[in-house]
């Protein structure tokens, strides 16, 4: 698994009805993009440092923020 700063990662519920949660990829820890990653939910905004099980998946940062932070 691989991700770069601003990065979106969800981790999926692991029981019926359990939201999954979402958060962004603050500082990427290991060698070129590797875990582990400093991340911050979005729903409390709390700092972790996390190694991604199978249950996670990273999506790149959306390319409207990138236009906005070229823009500024």
């Amino acid at each position: 698994m691989k991700a770069h700063t601003g990065d979106k990662l969800t981790i999926s519920g692991h029981q019926v009805g359990e939201p999954k949660r979402v958060g962004r990829i603050e500082e990427v820890r290991g060698a070129d993009g590797e875990p582990p990653y400093r991340v911050r939910w979005i729903e409390n905004d709390h700092v972790t440092l996390l190694f991604p099980g199978p249950d996670c998946s990273i999506e790149p940062m959306d390319a409207d923020h990138e236009t906005k932070g070229a823009d500024q």
